[in-house]
């Protein structure tokens, strides 16, 4: 067992299986929702301003 993780080794398999799979196909018929400003990424001190 290697003794880190390595993703690249696995990731193409199950990407092709999610793809066959249509997980990254829309569903339709659902109302659709946008956000229009996203909320903050948090990169220092959180702040009113």
């Amino acid at each position: 067992m290697d003794k880190t993780f390595q993703p690249a080794a696995i990731e193409a398999q199950w990407y092709d299986h999610w793809e066959q799979q249509g997980y990254f196909k829309p569903r339709g018929g659902e109302h659709s929702y946008s956000i229009m400003i996203p909320p903050p990424n948090v990169t220092g001190s959180l702040h009113m301003g």
